[in-house]
């Protein structure tokens, strides 16, 4: 797997390198499909090619494809810095069958050119596998494979919640509860400070070195997937419970801008949950929408007086209609009004 692998990193930076050469020689780029047509004739002149998979090499060419794609994207929305595609190092981690060239038994796992792997298949695979990509994660491998399912709807729920994210409770719903932040960064932070000073202190190329690098893949790791399963988990209770589900639309991207609360946005996830919560409740066919969050914790959501309020003053009270309430929940309300006149225009 791993010669597979570096065969497929080498490939795409050849396609790679092609694309900018022909466009800086003749001003014209190759397609996709005629970097497809190079690979028998590159197969002649490169023997190590004919040990992938002949859909697996041509994938490549669908990566280097999709990468140009997004460039040219970035290049015309003007709001972001495109940054034109790069070589791959190390960063090169996965390749994939799209159409055949695997198969799944109890403890294993054939696939073509490669031959049969061991495998913990740690749930049934349910519907039609589509697609096969094989993962390199620090030490580890994972086989992903994407399946055709039919979504499975859950019994009709009238009820309706609005969702307010933040830092100090992760998020607030409209029916007055709350979700904790767990903040696994900040848990983990002293011990990953302690394996990077160690992996700091380490001569490069060195055994030592190539340890520390690992225990420092396994924080991160650990890290990575406590926050997985805690958004999992909580947006499978929000969207069991509720058949009506509003949301902030969040630019999170400007929000990182801000030194200060940078490293507690991106350790809370909020995009991820979102996502996930759209994904499960589009599978269980609940309804879902984003809001424009401007001024939802500024308005009282009973009678909508607008009082600004700092960020540091965590309670709402209206000196109109003398509503007291967690300044959270008032926006998870408000959210939840405006999700509703959303779905109802």
């Amino acid at each position: 797997m791993k010669t597979t692998l570096e065969t497929c990193r080498e490939v795409y930076n050849s396609m790679l390198n092609s694309r900018k050469h022909d466009y800086q020689v003749h001003g014209k780029s190759p397609s996709h499909y005629e970097q497809i047509k190079e690979l028998p004739k590159w197969k002649k002149e490169h023997p190590e090619l004919l040990a992938v998979h002949s859909q697996v090499l041509q994938n490549v060419s669908v990566r280097v494809d999709l990468a140009f794609k997004a460039f040219f994207r970035r290049v015309k929305a003007g709001g972001e810095k495109p940054g034109f595609p790069r070589f791959k190092g190390d960063g090169y981690d996965s390749f994939t069958y799209p159409q055949t060239g695997w198969k799944v038994m109890e403890n294993c796992v054939t696939l073509t050119k490669i031959g049969t792997v061991k495998a913990k298949i740690h749930r049934p695979i349910v519907g039609k596998i589509k697609t096969c990509t094989v993962l390199r994660t620090g030490d580890k491998w994972f086989v992903c494979f994407a399946c055709e399912v039919e979504h499975q709807p859950l019994p009709i729920s009238t009820e309706a919640v609005g969702i307010d994210v933040g830092l100090e409770k992760f998020a607030a719903l409209s029916d007055g509860s709350f979700i904790e932040n767990p903040r696994f960064f900040r848990v983990e932070e002293k011990a990953l400070a302690k394996v990077q000073r160690k992996l700091s202190k380490c001569i490069r190329g060195s055994r030592e070195r190539r340890r520390a690098k690992k225990a420092v893949r396994r924080v991160h790791e650990r890290i990575r997937n406590r926050r997985h399963n805690f958004v999992h988990q909580n947006a499978r209770q929000v969207v069991n419970k509720f058949g009506t589900i509003a949301v902030e639309k969040l630019n999170t991207k400007s929000m990182l801008q801000n030194s200060h609360l940078s490293k507690s946005i991106s350790d809370a996830s909020w995009s991820m949950f979102r996502a996930v919560l759209s994904q499960k409740a589009e599978s269980a066919a609940r309804k879902f929408v984003e809001v424009n969050p401007a001024y939802t914790s500024q308005d009282c959501s009973r009678c909508g007086y607008r009082a600004k309020k700092p960020l540091k003053e965590r309670w709402h009270f209206c000196p109109i209609c003398s509503l007291s309430l967690d300044r959270d929940t008032n926006a998870a309300i408000n959210i939840l009004g405006l999700g509703l006149q959303s779905l109802a225009g």
